[in-house]
This record gives C-alpha cells, structure tokens and sequence, in this order.
C-alpha cells in the first residue's frame, strides 16, 4: 500500500473511531464497531493499529498535532508579538477550523481506557502554557484566559451545562477585551 492510501486509510479509520465515541460513548469503542463504521475489515484495521490502545493513540496523536500545529502558525502570523500565543490559544480554541468535539472525544477515550496515553498532550500543554506564561502580558491573567478556554472545552465535554451560542460568543468577546485591557 502507498503512503499515500495508508495515510488516507488510517484518517478514515481514525475519523470513524472519534464518531464512534461522540456518537455512542467511549464503552462503545471497539476495534470490530470502527472497522464498521469505516467499511474495512478488522484485519484492515489491525494493519494500522494492532490493538485498541494504538487507536486511541493514533486519535489524540493526530487531533493533539492538528490543534499545535495550528496554534504556532496562528502565533507566528501575528503581526503584534505582544499576548500573541494567547490570542493563537484562544483563536484556535474557538476555531470553526477543527472540530473540537473530536479532541474531546479522543481525551475521553484516552481518559477513560489508559491514562497514561494523556502524557503527549500533557508534554504538548506544559509548552503550551510556557508560552502563554512568557507572552508579553501578565502571565497570571494570561492563564486565567487559557483555563477559562480549558473550562469551557470540559464543559462542553461532559455535558455539565455549557454555554448557548450566544453566551459562548459573548464569552469569547469578554476574554479578547481581557487580554486587550492588560497590553
């Protein structure tokens, strides 16, 4: 199989995997439903990752790349080096870019099935938060934006009454004014 094929089969077999687990929760994750749901057989499947575990890595692998890659060129295109890498966390946070919930739903399986697969992004966070800590701004009011940012995405995680459409805006307004009364 080409490189080519291969990455593109195991996109799709990672997509099903994070469907599977927003659709019908984490206990509904397993190697035979997301060979399913991708439409190749489980031998296929363990092609590209051996077992259950591996899948799981492979999502918050892929999903914890995507958001850090966007997030540093957001920060280098900034014009203003002053608060650049918290507007870049926040911008990429509530980017229509991604698809947020499928960050989530890789934590959560990753949460919920081998807690010390979290030790990538646990790596990925630390020089996140470095960078915000080192932005040119106050750096306790520039992680009081980034848990604000955090809080929201566990809101909306479990359920536990996130914001409406309207309130999440105006809170993403009210954070922006926040960091800009402070430069």
């Amino acid at each position: 199989m080409n490189t080519t094929k291969k990455t593109l089969k195991r996109e799709l077999i990672l997509k099903a995997a994070s469907m599977i687990v927003h659709e019908e929760g984490v206990e509904k994750l397993t190697l035979e439903a997301v060979a399913k749901k991708a439409g190749i057989s489980k031998g296929g499947l363990l092609y590209h990752f051996p077992n259950k575990d591996e899948l799981i890595l492979g999502m918050v692998e892929q999903l914890s790349t995507s958001f850090v890659s966007e997030f540093n060129e957001r920060a280098e295109n900034d014009m203003h080096s002053k608060g650049r890498w918290t507007r870049a966390y926040m911008n990429t946070s509530f980017s229509g870019d991604r698809n947020a919930s499928d960050l989530y739903t890789a934590l959560s399986a990753a949460q919920f099935t081998n807690p010390h697969m979290l030790k990538l992004l646990q790596d990925e966070y630390e020089n996140i938060q470095n960078k915000i800590e080192n932005d040119e701004l106050d750096p306790v009011r520039s992680t009081i934006v980034r848990l604000a940012i955090d809080g929201l995405w566990f809101a909306e995680m479990f359920g536990l009454a996130p914001p409406n459409e309207g309130m999440r805006q105006k809170m993403m307004e009210e954070l922006k004014t926040y960091i800009k009364e402070n430069e």
